[in-house]
């Protein structure tokens, strides 16, 4: 049985439709903790070697549609998906990471170095324009309907793979569970590579999985 927004029960038998939040592999910027936000940094052969095998994991999924941050970390990482599962790759620039300004291309030291007073007020869960750029708030105002827009044109029991960036899609899970802006920070973020997965529930979108796809991995990147 399911349960419509209108209150009636149903005989669906469907799992509801599925968004899966994909981050990108790994590149040579997260290894050295240096902040990437929109800056289009490659993958690390490491890093085409992470999609190649979440990508076999996740075409076992049968996705309906793959939409993609523009940026080539994104797409390169979109790309082994979409070669396995035939399914084209849709590019969207409001799933680009965080424009964090002066912060990018700084590493974690740097940044606490220079910035720490910005730094601590953003982990305190304050609205922050780290580096000058954009507040979470807004990352999730560009990117939250994008994703709610393929998601609506899914079949009832669909699944939707979207690959992005740490910051972005922990914003963007944070928005469609409905959870206030300071609460975002204790989604944590998502090793290279790995995903997190959003179902349909009767009272909307649930969080079904998080950084799921390898063994637990240190969180290296823009989000940690």
């Amino acid at each position: 049985m399911a349960v419509s927004a209108t209150g009636e029960v149903s005989d669906r038998k469907g799992r509801g439709r599925r968004i899966i939040l994909w981050r990108h592999g790994q590149t040579s910027w997260n290894v050295e903790r240096r902040f990437q936000g929109t800056t289009d940094v490659e993958l690390t052969e490491t890093g085409v070697g992470q999609a190649r095998r979440a990508a076999r994991l996740l075409a076992s999924l049968g996705p309906d549609t793959i939409v993609s941050s523009d940026l080539q970390r994104a797409a390169h990482t979109a790309a082994e998906l979409a070669a396995l599962s035939g399914l084209d790759i849709i590019r969207e620039e409001g799933l680009r990471e965080t424009y964090a300004g002066v912060w990018q291309g700084l590493t974690h030291g740097e940044i606490i170095a220079r910035y720490g007073e910005q730094y601590a007020a953003w982990k305190r869960g304050e609205a922050v324009r780290r580096g000058g750029g954009e507040l979470e708030t807004e990352v999730a105002d560009r990117a939250a309907p994008v994703v709610l827009r393929h998601a609506e044109k899914l079949p009832e029991d669909g699944t939707l793979v979207v690959v992005s960036h740490g910051g972005t899609i922990r914003t963007t899970i944070g928005r469609l569970l409905g959870l206030e802006a300071h609460h975002w920070e204790s989604l944590g973020g998502l090793s290279n590579c790995c995903w997190s997965v959003l179902g349909e529930g009767a009272r909307g979108w649930r969080l079904l999985e998080h950084n799921a796809g390898t063994l637990p991995e240190p969180v290296l990147g823009d989000d940690d």
